[in-house]
This record gives structure tokens, sequence and C-alpha cells, in this order.
């Protein structure tokens, strides 16, 4: 064949070539915004609560995930994985498929604690989630067994002190959560002593702080509320800047004397990293809405929580500014699990 013919045939396959390439990368593109606008007909979407059911975490979960479904058309189920400090839910929602079917309901602790404690974790708190939206931030309450002689927060202090070697022991619903530095933030302000008691979710917790297990527990409003109301705890102090409506004969920790104390948590939807940004956009909207049903509200509001909402955008960098606070707050504390 004469080699122009050659250059020529070449040409040719080189052209369509590249036109099929073409091709190929018009019909992904085309396919992205189709996966988002069909999303979600696949299948039922599936919550991962890194926590025990009963907790706020869970309830919050459940809330929102029943308002989503309403918003999406589609099933919305919410399934537990406690354990490790929140770190086991929040591995397994990382190493799901970023196709919006897995989503990660978290609090603050193993988004932006966990991290600073454990020495070594299966995913990197930054780089395996998409944040799609914050639901609430909430406070929480210092709350005690009724058989505890006290009946405040100087005559607490006065307690622990007069029992050294850590015989006052507080629960928590996991190593490195909110419950967990609150109590260690107290001791660190006010000079006492005592031994910290982790469990896998608030529930489990409150049920031994109930059955005089555990002596107290800095917990979450929406959990700890119920049973201070029906005289099963008796609630000492709230950690927000005012007083709670619901309890308005409870100080702050700063009216109760503990200068400088103000501590809680906050929920959140995140999902794996990789899942398409029409997705997140769509379930950020979607979330949005929920929020904005009175059912919702009603349920959110009455648990204490102030409700937040916003773009995927503005939860990152609240996130982001969350996570570099508690890092510090860890280090002093000089807080660790190995």
């Amino acid at each position: 064949m004469p080699f122009h013919r050659v250059r020529h045939a070449s040409r040719s396959l080189a052209t369509l070539y590249l036109a099929g390439l073409a091709g190929v990368a018009a019909a992904l593109g085309a396919a992205m915004p189709a996966a988002a606008q069909d999303y979600p007909a696949k299948q039922a979407i599936k919550i991962v609560v890194p926590y025990a059911a009963g907790g706020s975490t869970d309830q919050t979960a459940r809330v929102v995930g029943k308002a989503l479904s309403t918003e999406l058309g589609q099933s919305v189920i919410v399934e537990n994985r406690a354990g490790a400090g929140g770190s086991i839910g929040n591995d397994a929602v990382a190493k799901a498929a970023p196709d919006g079917y897995t989503l990660l309901v978290s609090a603050a602790g193993p988004l932006t604690v966990t991290p600073h404690t454990y020495a070594h974790l299966s995913y990197d708190p930054i780089k395996s989630f998409e944040p799609i939206t914050l639901i609430a931030t909430q406070p929480l309450l210092l709350v005690v067994n009724p058989q505890l002689p006290v009946h405040s927060v100087p005559e607490l202090i006065k307690l622990a002190k007069s029992k050294k070697g850590g015989k006052l022991n507080y629960g928590s619903f996991g190593t490195g959560s909110a419950a967990h530095l609150a109590g260690e933030y107290f001791k660190t302000l006010t000079q006492v002593d005592m031994t910290h008691v982790p469990y896998k979710g608030s529930g489990p917790a409150l049920v031994d702080l109930v059955g005089g297990q555990i002596d107290l527990m800095f917990d979450v409003f929406s959990t700890a509320a119920p049973l201070a109301k029906a005289g099963k705890l008796r609630a000492l102090a709230i950690s927000s800047k005012t007083r709670s409506p619901q309890f308005p004969d409870v100080p702050t920790m700063e009216e109760a004397g503990v200068a400088g104390f103000e501590a809680g948590t906050w929920f959140g939807v995140l999902a794996p990293a990789g899942t398409p940004q029409p997705i997140v956009q769509k379930l950020s909207k979607a979330l949005n809405a929920a929020l904005k049903q009175k059912e919702v509200r009603d349920s959110l509001e009455s648990q204490g929580a102030a409700i937040d909402g916003g773009t995927p955008e503005a939860f990152r960098t609240f996130f982001l500014s969350e996570y570099d606070k508690w890092g510090k707050i860890v280090k002093t504390a000089g807080i660790k699990v190995d």
C-alpha cells in the first residue's frame, strides 16, 4: 500500500478513535445528571447511626429520616452500628459505595473528637466524607442519680473532692464523645477526680445511671431531659449560655459557678467521599425541606435542639472549625485511646 494511503488510513482510524472517546465522554457526562435526576429510584436509602438505638443521635436520625423519605418519595431505613466511640459506624459509611444510598447521621464526637483520641482510624474524617447538611445543635444536661446526695453543682464538687481516688464515676456515650469531653473539661476546671465509664451510646449509659451503676453524666438534652422531668434523674445544670425554657430553674454551668464552661454536640448528615455533587445537592435540598416540616421542628425543638440546615459548603466550613477546636481541647486534656 502506498505510503500516503497508509498515512490517510491511520488518520482515519485516529479520527474514529477520538470521535469514539468523545462519544463516551459525552455519554458519561450525560449519565451523571441523569443518575442524579433519577435518584433515588434504585433502592431504599440507608442511614447509619454510629451509636446504639435510643440515644439522641438515633432519635434525631429517625425523625429526620422519616421526613426525608417523604421529601424524596423513597424508603429510608436507620441502621445502628455502635462501638469504638462511633468509629465503627463511620468506617462502614466511609467504605460504602458513593451512590447516595448509604448516608451517615453523626454527632460531633466521631468526626471532631475521636480522630484526635485514637492513634489509628480506618477512615479520615475530612477526606472520607461529603458533608451534606448540618441538622441541629444541642446542649448537654449535667444529671445525677437521685440517690446521690447532691442538689447543686457546688455540692457535687464538694462530694467529688471528699471522695478521692476517682470514687465518683461519670458515664458517656463513648470515649471521645461530647459527653466524655464535657466530663474531662469539668474535672479540669473544678480540680476534681472522677472515673470515666464509656458506653456504646447514650441509651445504655442512661440505663445504668438510673439504676445507680454510675453516679452522673453530661448527656444530650433530648435523652436526659425526659428522665429528669420524670424524676428518674436530677438535673444540676445545663451546658449552654442560657437556661432552657423547659428547665427554667436549672442554672447554666456558668451560673452554677464553673466559669468558662460551655459544651454541647451537633448532628449532621454526610455521604461517602466521591458521591456525585448533583446527588449531594439534591439530598441537601430535601433535608432542608424536611427540617421545615412542623413535625420535625416540634420534635427537635422539644429536645432542646436549635435547628440549623444550610448548604453542604456551610456545613463543611462549620465542621472544619469544630475539628480544629476539639483537637486543641483533646490535646490539652491529654485524652488518648489505644
